[in-house]
């Protein structure tokens, strides 16, 4: 059983406060997700987030298929960090860590996901040139949505 990672860190010019507010928002996540997947909440994201909430989603990340994906969001620690796991989806493990610390004229972001791919050793073949390229296109876009909502730490560090 081969289980991946994908790790990322961005710095944003904004409050522990304001990340905080937008990150932990599961409204938010449609306005970071890549317009072509479709992404539609169906519920869960009437409340502020809270450990046991159940959020559940339509995707469409390849070939224009719709795919169900519900998650939990199973620990949050407020201004810290907040897990969400899938619970029913396209991975066979989806296990993402979010977390953010201020920092010098801002905050860190860091994501940590840790996923299975199904389909066995199928599914190890296609990561490589379909799973791995197309989650680093999507955390690339949202990187670069966030600057474009809060600004480039760079441009004032």
């Amino acid at each position: 059983m081969k289980i991946y990672r994908l790790h990322t860190k961005q710095n944003l010019p904004i409050s522990i406060e304001e990340a905080w507010e937008f990150l932990s928002n599961p409204k938010n996540l449609k306005t970071i997700t890549p317009d072509y997947m479709g992404f539609k909440t169906l519920s869960g994201d009437d409340r502020p987030m809270f450990a046991g909430q159940i959020i559940q989603y339509i995707v469409t990340p390849i070939l224009g298929i719709p795919t169900k994906w519900v998650t939990e969001i199973t620990h949050v620690e407020t201004l810290k960090y907040f897990v969400d796991e899938q619970r029913f989806g396209p991975y066979s493990l989806w296990h993402h860590k979010h977390f953010i610390k201020e920092i010098p004229g801002g905050v860190e972001m860091e994501d940590i996901v840790d996923y299975k791919i199904p389909m066995g050793i199928l599914g190890q073949l296609v990561h490589p040139f379909l799973v791995k390229p197309k989650l680093n296109e999507i955390f690339e876009y949202r990187k670069n949505k966030l600057i474009a909502l809060f600004g480039d730490y760079k441009s004032i560090s």
